[in-house]
């Protein structure tokens, strides 16, 4: 997969991921099925915030708004839960406590890998600002080509 955020953006080094993911931001996302020549929009809020039970150096996300794709519009959300073992690295895992991925910023880029089944799950991450990150997964397997760009763009308090 061709490293478009390393290529296109800007990338600022992230030196404490936990205070950088911290709080609340606004969410785009364009999908695009490659396979069913398909293309979609989400548009919303993601939020990182301690919760709960949820470790006190850990954060909840949890995204949510209104999805636009392949003929359906509606409500989406989804939940991870961000582990910070050491200030400028997060273990990512799905709301069920299984591992999703690990994120780290300090050089401003990353990249990851997730097998699901016989899905191939291929991350790229950049924070290109104080207050800016994206995000942009390629997702392939048997029935799967998609590619979905995310953009994240801080709220400011109130928001």
């Amino acid at each position: 997969m061709p490293d478009s955020i390393a290529e296109t953006a800007e990338r600022a080094a992230v030196a404490d991921l936990r205070a950088f993911l911290g709080g609340a931001w606004h969410l785009e996302r364009d999908l695009e099925d490659r396979r069913a020549a398909t293309r979609g929009r989400l548009a919303g809020r993601a939020v990182f915030a301690p919760e709960g039970a949820v470790p006190a150096a850990a954060l909840r996300y949890r995204e949510t708004g209104e999805l636009a794709f392949a003929g359906h519009r509606g409500a989406f959300y989804r939940v991870y839960l961000y582990r910070f073992p050491r200030p400028g690295r997060a273990e990512v895992a799905f709301d069920d406590g299984r591992p999703f991925h690990d994120l780290d910023l300090a050089r401003g880029a990353w990249a990851a890998v997730h097998r699901c089944g016989a899905d191939l799950y291929e991350g790229r991450f950049a924070a290109t600002g104080a207050d800016a990150w994206r995000a942009v997964w390629r997702v392939t397997g048997p029935r799967k080509d998609l590619v979905l760009t995310s953009r994240y763009r801080r709220l400011g308090t109130g928001s």
